[in-house]
Parts: structure tokens; C-alpha cells; sequence
């Protein structure tokens, strides 16, 4: 079978018989005649590759130049050396890679990520020293590419092992490297847990290790560990030392303290520690850092920030002080001394830090990450935000994502302070949960120590900076969102200077801003005019501004007005002509009516909320029919939907008088029924609920046990279950629990039926927010008990439940101490004796303990304790 014209046919040519020894099927296979010869270009029509002999006819010079081996086979000077037909026992496949990299044009034959390993394979074992070189630089510039998606873990898994089997030490020294920089990618893969020991430590240990976070690498080794140990097996002292030697590599002191406690249910030396190193440094991070500075022993307090880090996420972690955030930065060439002077005024930021600023600007001595796009310090009470603007401005000159959540120090002049020193930010978000933080009880007692260091650091270190008086550049500013939800600091004069940003804001959330008019948010809105996206629910709001949409034809795509009383009907109305762009739209809670709806004619809709309004299905369901994308439709508390069909029917040639038929060819993802959505069949359910995520089922509509008993099957989705005032059964509740396997979210209340103990026998490893109000009276502490093995919670809301005793303070507190929010209601003699044992679960943000009036005793005992006891740290503490 010679093929005239073929460059492998020229000169000495010689004909390669190869046999595939790795084949098991070829050592059993009988003899068989020997196969015609074929020309290499001809190898490429073969697929698959006829096994398991292939005779190649090839030029014998070719091959000598370009193989160790063939010039070993064919150039020796004995006589076997000048045959023309030679057997070459190897990997059939890697054999005849190599020779079409030797014969084929190069380019028409590339190296892939499916022809790799043979490429490599047959290079080591013909000793092709080109094809090697090739090799290493192809892998190289693969394993360099910015996205993590471009080579698949099971491809690096497999390399891994070949190189380690073949001793190829350019691959052992890629893969670790490559993992390391792309490791917050590499996490989420499926096979991660599949990674060899030996690459995840040399992984871990490499210097260019880029996570998004300390908790996001511990998670991973966690995950990998629980993978990787049998429990039918008696574990083997030496993984056990592996496993350690892994998680001795966390900096355990930048974890949150939610997630460190959290460990301690299946990791309990391990958690015990890390709470304890945390809770010890917020007692005195200041000694701990010296001490460490001393020690030379920085690096376990230091940031994890690489040159290929994108996210740097610090959320959770009230440890953290802006002492923390300038040693990360610093280089590692820097003197002790100066290190000394960094940690002492950064960890008590004063008017000495303003000169040690300076000095660190003027002499470049910190380190610039220019990839670093987003920051999140979240939940970090101990950072001082005027320093930490600072510390953005000097190392991070791309940053374009700020969050500080939940940051009572993060106050309206530090904003304008970031505006001055970094507006190439794009978004930021300064939201705080006013709830946990100004609750509407009469009783409170916050041990919150942000509240307390308002108070005493009211000055900001930067006033005395002549830069701080001067007005932001406009031509830099680029912020295009910001959030402001639940500023209670935030004064119409204080709108009106963020409306500096009107050449740039497009974004603005200013929800549970009490202190804003209407006259202001119009003001506002008059200057910035490019604002497409507005959260203004349960703020002044009203009819001013919206003439002021009005006059200025504003192109508004999403418009969340809850709870805003001061709009009119009649304002109401000239707003629905005017947003038929709107994409997400909330109006529940306002003056909505059927007339204003009616003048609404917008069909991009994907999110609708029309709860609690007067609203009934003549104008609801012609909006529902025209946005085909809807994915979000929330009803609860609409009375008047429920009615006669025949009022409807002039609206269209078909009948309608439930939601069922309006929504059938919708896909919600998120749902809230109440009136109108009864009776109810399954068979009505599935096509329009098939991937709900998110359900709540209120007053007004009573779902059929068979339909409840169903929902794992209607909604295999489902996370997040709410219902109100309906009649539930062991059975649908056991049945929730253990077949809907993505269930995190589930609140019962004020429902009846006959629910017992048995309830609490379910296994539900995703649930992680359980709420029953009034609806399980029988719970005793042996019940609570039975739970925590069952299930981790960070959330528990119980009312009612008159059985429990002081006791189950301890089965809560032992057997999830990682809760972030405590609720107990009416619940017997929890407090008789205080609440020391809850105080144990270090996490806690939010506790509300409310009591009858027979227990008025206790609640006064309570408050005593708590009020004295500010290690927890909580966010908000209620005793009525």
C-alpha cells in the first residue's frame, strides 16, 4: 500500500512493524499474518488504530537524525542494523503519535490535550529529544493561560501520574504551580477530590498558592479529606498524619469565626483550636503580632495575596484588624522594626498612622496586586475604614468591587473619603441588616463592641488631611452601583453629595434609609440621570419623585418600591405607563390597584411582586400572559384575587380564573402564593413549577397533602420552603426533608396537623435555616438532640415549644455551635437558670429569648448575663 509522492517514501526507506505490548488482548491473541505496510500519512485515516500490529513504512535517515533509539537500532554498524523490516515492540498508540509528529507537516499536526500522554509516552521511549522539548513547551503554555477553564483537572490528574511513574520532572514541577494560581477555580471542579496526596501538598505548599479566601482553601482540604478516608476502615496512622500535615497549612487565624466554629461538629480539635486562637485574638491581636514579629513568624498572619489574585475575601472575620491588612502588603525585605511600627499603628489607628501613611506611599514600600478586582471586608468590625481606604488606594490600583456589609464603622465620611482616594472603584456596598441592629422591641441590649468604638473614635484620623476637604475629581469617578440599604446615617444632604457620581451611577440602592425625604430622593434624582436600577423600598418615596421620572423619562429597568406609603393612586398609575422596560419590579405593600396595573403593558418582566395590594386577576393575569420570561412572581396577601371566573372573561376570548392557567407557560424559579392559587393539582403544578427554587404558601391557599407529600417530585430544585397556615402530616415533612436533597431553607407556621417526634428522624445534610412557629408544642429536649445529629444548622427560630427546659441551652450550643441566629419564643424554662451555655456558641449575631409574662423573672436574669458578657460579639440581643 505505497503511496507515490510521500516525503516518508524517499531516500533509504524501512518498514517498522509494531507490535502493541500494552495491550492485555495482544500476549493472548494468536499469531497473525503480518500486516501490509502502510505510509505514515496514511496512520491519520486510522481511527480506531487496527490492533494489535501496524506495519509503517518510513525513511530510515529520519528516523536516525531525530530518535536515539532508531539511530541505536538502524545506524549501529552490526548487521541487524541495515534490514529493511524491523519489529518495534511498544505502545502502539504512542508509537504512531510520534511518527506522525516526525513525517506530517507541522501544520497539520498539532499537540492536544488528547494526544499529550501518547506524544509524551512515545518521546521517552524512542527518545525523540525534539518532540520532548515540545512537549514541555506546549504543557508550559497551557498551564500558563489565564482562565482555569482552558485545561481540565482529570487532563492534570492524569499527567500527574504519568509523570510520576515515568520520573518526567518538568511535569512535577508545572502541575503544582498551575494548580496553586488557579486553585479558587480548581475547588469547584467534580473530580478535585481525585487529586493525588503528593500534588495537593506540593500544591498547598507552592508560594503562588490564590484562593479567594483562608476559609475557601479550608473548605477544600476539608472536603478532600472527608473524600479520601474510608469510614468502614480503620484509619491508618499514616493518612492521619497526611490529613494533619494538610490542614497545618491553614491560617487558621483569618478564618471566620462562624466557619471555625462550624468545624468543630466534624473536625472538634481542630475547630476547638481555631476558635480559640480567634477569640484570642480579639482579645489582644496587638501582642499576638508583636510576638510574632519577634518569632519571625509573620507569614501566618499575612493575607494570602498573589499577583494572580482576583477576589480577596475577609467576610466574617471580626479578628481582623487594619494591622492585618498592612502587613499582607509589605515586603518580606523590610526591617522588624518598621514591621513593629506597622502593626502598633495600624492595630490603634491614630493621627501617627497619617505619617506613617505617608511614608509608605512616598517610599513604595508596599507591594502593588493589579489584578485584584474585588474586596470584601464584610462583617469586620475591628478594621478602622478610613486606614483601610488607604491601604486599597496603595496596593490595589484596579480595585473595583468594595463590600462592607454589616460594618456599623464604616460610616457616610469614610464613603466620601474612598471617593477622594480611589474612584476608579466601581461598585460599592455599604448595606447593614437594620433589623439585627435597631430592632423595634422595647428591650434591648446590644454587646456589639462596634457600637461602643463609634462612640469613642468619633474623630476620623484623616481630618486633619488638607486632601479630605477637597471635592472628588469628576473626571475619575466611575462608580456605576452603590448600595446604602439601612443607613440610618444618611441625610438628604448627604444624597446630595453623592450626586457627584452622575456621570457614572447607574445602580442605587438606598432601601430602609428612614432618613430620606421625598424632596431629597428627587433632588437626587434630578442630578443623576443616568440611574436605571432603583431600591427604594420602605423609604419616603413618593409622589414627587416619581413626576420627577416622569419629567426626565427615565429608562428604568428594575424598580423595588415596597413599602413606600406615600405614593398615591394616582401617582401610582402615571409610574406603570411610564416603566414598560422594567425587567424586576416590586410594588408590594403601596397603593397598587387594578387601574394603575392595567396601564403597565411592559412584556420583559422577570421578576413581579405584587404583594399585599388590592390587586385582583382582571389587570394581573394580561401582565403575566405577556412576560413569557417571568421567573419570579409573588402574590401572598392579594384578597381580591380570589373571585368568580366569569368577572374576567370579556379581557380575552379564553377563559382564566387562576393563576395556573396564566403562569403555565412561565418557568418561576421563586413563588409566593396565597389567595387565588386554590384548589390546587398536581398535574397543574409541574409544567410551570418544575425548577422553583424558592416557595412560599400563605393565607389563602390550602395545598392538598398530596401536593405537599409531591413537591420534592414538582419542584426537584426546591431550597427554600415557607408555609403559613396550612395542614401538614409526619409523612410530608419527613418526606421534604429526605428527598429534597437541596433543601437549606425550611419555616413552618401557625400550620396544623399531626406532626410528631418522628419528624426529627430525617436526615437532611443540606438544611441550614429550620423555623417552627407554633406548630411542634411537643419538643423536648431529647427531641432538639435527636436534630443536631441530623442536621446543621446556622439558623433556629422555635415558638411554642413549652417542654423544653434550661438544659437544651447545651444540646443547641454542642450541637451546632456555628449558629449565627437564635430565636425562642414562649419556650418554657429555657432561661431559668441565664444563658451562659448559648453565649458558648461564639458565632452568634442575632438572639431574640421572648417570654410569657409569668416569666418575667427569668427574662430579667437573662438580660443581667448578657449584658455582662461580651466575648459572643452579637449583633443584636433581644431578652422581652
Amino acid at each position: 500500500m505505497a503511496f507515490a509522492g510521500d516525503g516518508e517514501d524517499a531516500g533509504d526507506p524501512v518498514v517498522l512493524e509494531i507490535t502493541d505490548t500494552s495491550s492485555a488482548a495482544a500476549s493472548g491473541a494468536p499469531s497473525l499474518p503480518c500486516p501490509a505496510p502502510v505510509c505514515v500519512s496514511y496512520l491519520a485515516r486510522f481511527d480506531p488504530l487496527p490492533s494489535p500490529t501496524v506495519a509503517v513504512r518510513a525513511d530510515r535517515h529520519r528516523l536516525i537524525e531525530s530518535s536515539s533509539y532508531f539511530r541505536a537500532l538502524l545506524g549501529g554498524s552490526f548487521s541487524e542494523s541495515g534490514r529493511a523490516y524491523v519489529q518495534v515492540g511498544c505502545n502502539l498508540e504512542a508509537a504512531v503519535q510520534v511518527l506522525r509528529y516526525l513525517f506530517e507537516p507541522s501544520e497539520s499536526f498539532t499537540i492536544t490535550p488528547d494526544n499529550f500522554l501518547p506524544l509524551l509516552e512515545g518521546a521517552l521511549f524512542l527518545a525523540v529529544e525534539g518532540l520532548l522539548v515540545e512537549c514541555e513547551r506546549w504543557f508550559r503554555t497551557m498551564c500558563s493561560q489565564t482562565s482555569a477553564t482552558i485545561v481540565p483537572l482529570d487532563f492534570i490528574i492524569e499527567v500527574w501520574y504519568f509523570a510520576q511513574e515515568h520520573g518526567v520532572t518538568f511535569v512535577q514541577d508545572i502541575c503544582p504551580e498551575y494548580l496553586a494560581q488557579n486553585l479558587a477555580h480548581v475547588i469547584s471542579r467534580r473530580s478535585f477530590n481525585k487529586i493525588p496526596y503528593g500534588l495537593l501538598c506540593s500544591t498547598i505548599e507552592c508560594p503562588h498558592l490564590t484562593v479567594d479566601s483562608e476559609k475557601q482553601l479550608c473548605e477544600a482540604i476539608l472536603y478532600w479529606v472527608s473524600e479520601n478516608t474510608k469510614p468502614c476502615e480503620r484509619p491508618n496512622p499514616n493518612s492521619v498524619d497526611d490529613h494533619l500535615f494538610l490542614l497545618s497549612k491553614v491560617k487558621i487565624c483569618l478564618l471566620p469565626l462562624e466557619f471555625a466554629t462550624g468545624t468543630k461538629r466534624h473536625w472538634f480539635d481542630f475547630g476547638s483550636n481555631t476558635v480559640c486562637t480567634i477569640l484570642n485574638l480579639l482579645k489582644d491581636s496587638l501582642k499576638t503580632l508583636m510576638d510574632a514579629i519577634a518569632d519571625g513568624n509573620m507569614e501566618g498572619y499575612c493575607i494570602r495575596i498573589t499577583e494572580y489574585s482576583k477576589n480577596i475575601v475577609l467576610s466574617g472575620c471580626p479578628q481582623i484588624t487594619t494591622a492585618f491588612l498592612y502587613i499582607s502588603v509589605l515586603p518580606t525585605y523590610l526591617d522588624v522594626s518598621f514591621k513593629r511600627r506597622i502593626v502598633s499603628s495600624y492595630t490603634q489607628v491614630d493621627h501617627q498612622s497619617l505619617i506613617l501613611y505617608d511614608e509608605l506611599e512616598k517610599s513604595a514600600k508596599t507591594l502593588l496586586f493589579r489584578n485584584v478586582h474585588m474586596v470584601d471586608l464584610s462583617k469586620c468590625p475591628n478594621v478602622h475604614f478610613g486606614a483601610a481606604i488607604d491601604w486599597l488606594k496603595l496596593a490595589f490600583p484596579e480595585l473595583r468591587i468594595l463590600k462592607a456589609l454589616y460594618c456599623l464603622s464604616f460610616q457616610f465620611d469614610d464613603l466620601l473619603y474612598l471617593l477622594l482616594r480611589c474612584p476608579w472603584i466601581d461598585e460599592i456596598d455599604m448595606a447593614i441588616d437594620k433589623s439585627t441592629i435597631t430592632p423595634r422591641q422595647s428591650v434591648v441590649s446590644s454587646s456589639s463592641e462596634v457600637l461602643g468604638k463609634l462612640k469613642r473614635n468619633s474623630r476620623k484620623y484623616y481630618i486633619s488631611c488638607p486632601s479630605y476637604d477637597r471635592q472628588p475629581n469628576l473626571v475619575f469617578l466611575n462608580i456605576s452601583r452603590l448600595t446604602l440599604e439601612g443607613r440610618d446615617d444618611i441625610d438628604d444632604v448627604d444624597l446630595l453629595k453623592i450626586s457627584v457620581l452622575k456621570n457614572s451611577l447607574c445602580y442605587i440602592n438606598i432601601r430602609n434609609c428612614t432618613l430620606l425625604t421625598d424632596d431629597g430622593i428627587s433632588n437626587f434624582l434630578l442630578k443623576c440621570t443616568k440611574i436605571h436600577s432603583m431600591i427604594v423600598s420602605y423609604t419616603s418615596f413618593g409622589n414627587r419623585s416619581i413626576q420627577t421620572l416622569h419629567d426626565m423619562t427615565f429608562n428604568i429597568q428594575e424598580l423595588h418600591l415596597g413599602g413606600c406609603k406615600g405614593i398615591d393612586a394616582a401617582a401610582m398609575s402615571q409610574l406603570m405607563g411610564m416603566i414598560n422596560n422594567t425587567t424586576f419590579l416590586c410594588l408590594r405593600e403601596t397603593s397598587l390597584t387594578d387601574d394603575a396595573l392595567c396601564k403597565f403593558f411592559g412584556s420583559s418582566l422577570e421578576y413581579l411582586d405584587v404583594s399585599e395590594t388590592v390587586v385582583s386577576m382582571s389587570s394581573l393575569a394580561p401582565v403575566i400572559r405577556r412576560n413569557c420570561n417571568l421567573n419570579c412572581l409573588k402574590t401572598a396577601g392579594c384578597r381580591s384575587l380570589l373571585f368568580e371566573r366569569d368577572k374576567v372573561e370579556h379581557i380575552s376570548g379564553n377563559k382564566y380564573g387562576d393563576f395556573l392557567q396564566e403562569i403555565g407557560s412561565t418557568c418561576l424559579e421563586d413563588v409566593e402564593m396565597g389567595w387565588g392559587f386554590c384548589p390546587i393539582q398536581i398535574e397543574d403544578l409541574i409544567p410551570s413549577f418544575s425548577k422553583v427554587r424558592n416557595m412560599a404558601v400563605g393565607l389563602g391557599t390550602t395545598l392538598a397533602e398530596n401536593v405537599l407529600h409531591s413537591l420534592p417530585v414538582i419542584c426537584p430544585f426546591l431550597e427554600s420552603l415557607t408555609l403559613r397556615f396550612q395542614v401538614i402530616s409526619d409523612r410530608v415533612v419527613r418526606n421534604l426533608l429526605e428527598s429534597s436533597v437541596n433543601l437549606q431553607v425550611l419555616c413552618l407556621h401557625y400550620c396544623l396537623g399531626s406532626l410528631t417526634s418522628f419528624i426529627f428522624q430525617a436526615k437532611a445534610p443540606a438544611l441550614r435555616i429550620l423555623c417552627l412557629q407554633w406548630v411542634t408544642p411537643w419538643i423536648t429536649n431529647d427531641d432538639l438532640t435527636i436534630l443536631t445529629k441530623n442536621c446543621n444548622l446556622v439558623e433556629l427560630s422555635l415558638s411554642g415549644c413549652k417542654l423544653l427546659d434550661s438544659s437544651c441551652q447545651e444540646i443547641i450550643a454542642s450541637g451546632w455551635p456555628n449558629l449565627v441566629l437564635l430565636h425562642l419564643e414562649d419556650c418554657g424554662q429555657v432561661t431559668l437558670g441565664g444563658v451562659s451555655s448559648i453565649l458558648n456558641c461564639k458565632a452568634l449575631e442575632d438572639v431574640l429569648l421572648r417570654h410569657t409574662r409569668h416569666q418575667k423573672e427569668h427574662s430579667r436574669r437573662c438580660y443581667q448575663r448578657v449584658t455582662t458578657t461580651t466575648e459572643a460579639g452579637f449583633g443584636s440581643l433581644r431578652c422581652l
